[in-house]
């Protein structure tokens, strides 16, 4: 029904991989996977495909056990599901847990831009493994009407044979509410719904995620452990973490370049001084500067600023290219990016 192989037209191609210009958006940088090269009707495209080996979910704060008691309930039976959640909360990590409990945990693991992935892929007698939709929120409509079609194809299988994933940093109910998202393409991708709260609703993780980044950092780095010196976590506990999970492995990996003597102080930490609110993080735009260009803008020059204007560690936080943070910075129309 959605062959890779149909032909589409040029413009309805645009619209399901690109979506409205209102809808431009600063794009997460993708986890380190596996990455294999596939044709499709725009050239080269490509796919991560990820081991099957369970992914490390971290915390102790009620939310997240409740959370992580409800993926284990729903992971055998489920067969579509949606995550929702803030810029770098963990949504694939969770859909990792999800898929490591399920009965396809020994089969494929393919993460794919929800927008692309429909112009090329979308054919549900191919769908096996686990398949997790970056970013459904962005669909133009007709992207939301092919997805409708496969959740409806998916439907008609037998279960057991494919999993399918969906992740959003809005929620898909509110959506539909707006007239964003199309009602009966929402009910089904909520069925089963996960939404993850932000890291400034659960403090008390952030001890744990602390060391357990720091960890995996250190490996990386192949560099020996590292500790929290006095001050440090509670400076880790004074931040309000716009940008969660991510934000704070990007804080933690640039402490670690500063620290002496394996010791992480609280002046290594690219963050600004005393207790910070949301309010502060983001600062108030003037009613005459809210042209979305604008907004970004003005946000990206803040991470920069806390960053000490290292702009290598300012466009991982924010989860985009070196080349896009100087494209924005030299004035150039975010949306047209």
């Amino acid at each position: 029904m959605f062959s890779s192989t149909t032909p589409m037209k040029p413009l309805l191609a645009r619209q399901v991989c690109l979506g409205p210009r209102r809808q431009g958006t600063l794009r997460p940088m993708q986890s380190a996977g596996h990455f294999q090269s596939q044709p499709s009707s725009f050239g080269l495209s490509l796919v991560e495909t990820e081991s099957p080996s369970p992914a490390q979910v971290v915390g102790v704060s009620a939310a997240w056990r409740k959370l992580l008691m409800q993926a284990e309930m729903a992971a055998p039976q489920v067969q579509v599901a949606a995550i929702e959640g803030e810029p770098g909360i963990g949504k694939h990590t969770l859909a990792r847990f999800l898929f490591s409990r399920s009965p396809l945990a020994g089969s494929s693991f393919q993460r794919r831009d929800a927008r692309e992935w429909l112009v090329t892929d979308a054919d549900p007698s191919t769908l096996a493994g686990c398949t997790y939709l970056d970013r459904v929120d962005l669909l133009a409509p007709p992207g939301q009407g092919l997805l409708l079609g496969v959740l409806k194809s998916l439907q008609d299988r037998q279960p057991g044979r494919a999993v399918l994933l969906a992740s959003s940093q809005a929620s898909l109910r509110q959506m539909a509410g707006q007239g964003l998202l199309m009602p009966d393409l929402a009910f089904r991708l909520t069925a089963v719904r996960f939404a993850i709260p932000p890291l400034r609703q659960r403090r008390e993780d952030i001890a744990l995620l602390a060391q357990a980044l720091l960890d995996r950092i250190c490996n990386r780095y192949q560099h020996r452990p590292v500790i929290l010196g006095p001050g440090t976590l509670a400076r880790l506990l004074q931040h309000s973490w716009p940008g969660n999970v991510r934000e704070l492995a990007s804080v933690l990996e640039a402490g670690l370049l500063e620290a002496v003597n394996g010791v992480i102080r609280p002046e290594d930490l690219p963050l600004t001084s005393g207790a910070e609110t949301l309010a502060e993080v983001h600062p108030a735009v003037r009613p005459e500067s809210l042209a979305l260009d604008t907004v970004i803008r003005h946000h990206v020059q803040y991470v920069l600023d806390v960053n000490r204007g290292n702009k290598l560690r300012a466009a991982r936080q924010l989860g985009i290219s070196r080349s896009t943070l100087y494209r924005i910075l030299g004035n150039e129309g975010v949306l047209a990016i």
